[in-house]
């Protein structure tokens, strides 16, 4: 909302007298201030232009308080309306906060009230802006269009995240750790009809067996030393949104038989209580385990595998995507280097090579890493092998005698192209003037190779 300073706020009120009265005193707090006399005038003003906040009379002549505040929440749910009256009934206090009022002030009124009052709807207006603004950002940033990944295992995962996400249905989601399982359970919940509803995290993995339940489910006053008052669980926090329970392979027996009954019941019941609530959320689970091998050896309720893996997902392994590598590297490379504030080009090649011939196994959260780490000791425009972690460039499969002219780029003083055609040089000297494997250990097509070939006429 507009700072308190230059808010909007529209005084609505039939009786001239109490009118400028009150208009003087809101303008003295530094507000701007417009004025309507009657319920009807206030309608067509919210509709013609923006408004901050409504101080409004419910007892006016042509249209009262509580009709006009209807119509208004109806064009614009997101104005504060506080109600003023000359006549304190309960009944006109609970029609006021029924219609979406946001308070109610008894006149003659009182001044600081009324400005503490005017202060608080104006914060709680901005949160609700904040909130709105930061859905928004995390809808944007979650949507599948943004996973990045165009290999054939990603284009399949995405596909079927766009089949699934629209549903109701209980997803798995399984792969290595660092695939990067919690983005795309995100994703689900925020392209799916939930996406307005709160999304809550568990990391079964974090919590111990013994705060577990109490975590999910939540507990009642004196259920366990230290609970000295009720608290609602996660699946309660999440109702008519998503539950994420990440690391689920890790859960015990005892909670899997627990959260077997509130899958199939979709009711919970608090710990140390005796009241069962209905709940309504949707369970995304995931975990890097093999759960049919888990099943197997007894470790995991087949039961609740069954319950769990109504729409499975793999997230592959980085290894399995190398197409996928640069994309992420640039990505990566572009989000840290605004994060630090550093000017970064780009990769020089055998650096890129690099990162496409390593194997990952820390997979997407370790290339994160690396290229994090990249950028922030780069002293140049160009990220080389200097910069990258030592297992990767120690594993590396191919020779690296173009290591030295690259050397020289660190004062970041020599064009792209003189680094280029250098590097491109090297290499196929490296691959005894091989093209084919010359551009694999660049990290290019051999058609990308020819052109910049004919580009530099090294013909």
């Amino acid at each position: 909302m507009t700072s308190s300073k230059t808010a909007k706020i529209l005084i609505v009120d039939d009786d001239p007298g109490h009118l400028a009265s009150v208009k003087m005193i809101v303008r003295s707090w530094g507000y701007t201030v417009e004025i309507a006399e009657d319920g009807d005038v206030a309608v067509d003003m919210v509709k013609s232009g923006p408004v901050d906040l409504i101080l409004m009379d419910v007892r006016m002549t042509n249209m009262s308080g509580i009709e006009a505040l209807q119509e208004i929440k109806a064009y614009n749910p997101a104005i504060p309306v506080i109600i003023m009256t000359a006549y304190s009934s309960v009944g006109s206090a609970v029609d006021a906060l029924k219609s979406g009022a946001y308070d109610y002030l008894i006149k003659p009124l009182d001044f600081e009230v009324l400005k503490l009052t005017i202060e608080r709807a104006s914060e709680h207006a901005g949160l609700k802006e904040e909130i709105r603004a930061l859905k928004t950002h995390l809808r944007e940033d979650y949507d599948m269009a943004n996973i990045i990944g165009r290999s054939p295992s990603m284009t399949k995962l995405l596909e079927m995240m766009s089949m699934i996400a629209p549903s109701e249905a209980t997803v798995l989601i399984t792969g290595e750790s660092g695939t990067g399982k919690e983005l795309i359970a995100r994703s689900l919940h925020f392209n799916s009809p939930r996406r307005e509803k709160p999304l809550v995290v568990v990391n079964c993995a974090a919590i111990t067996e013994t705060l577990l339940e109490s975590e999910l489910f939540g507990h009642e006053k004196g259920a366990f030393t230290g609970a000295d008052k009720r608290r609602e669980g996660r699946f309660k926090q999440a109702d008519s949104g998503t539950v994420f329970l990440d690391e689920i392979g890790e859960m015990s027996p005892t909670m899997q038989a627990k959260l077997l009954r509130v899958l199939q019941e979709r009711e919970i019941q608090r710990v140390g209580g005796e009241e069962t609530m209905q709940v309504d959320v949707r369970v995304i689970a995931a975990t890097n385990r093999d759960l049919v091998a888990e099943v197997a050896r007894g470790r995991f309720r087949e039961d609740l595998f069954y319950r769990l893996n109504v729409m499975p997902l793999n997230v592959p392994p980085l290894r399995e995507r190398q197409e996928d590598i640069p994309l992420l590297a640039q990505h990566f490379m572009e989000k840290f280097a605004e994060k630090n504030r550093r000017a970064v080009k780009g990769f020089v090649p055998l650096a890129m090579d690099m990162l496409v011939n390593y194997e990952w196994p820390g997979n997407v959260r370790e290339l994160e890493n690396a290229v994090e780490r990249a950028v922030i000791l780069l002293t140049g425009e160009y990220i080389t092998e200097q910069q990258l972690p030592l297992n990767i460039t120690e594993t590396y499969p191919g020779p690296t005698q173009a290591q030295s002219p690259e050397v020289k780029v660190t004062d970041g003083s020599r064009p792209l192209e003189e680094i280029e055609k250098e590097a491109i040089l090297e290499t196929l000297k490296a691959s005894g003037g091989n093209k084919a494997e010359a551009a694999r250990r660049l990290g290019i097509t051999r058609k990308t190779l020819h052109n910049k070939l004919k580009h530099y006429d090294l013909f």
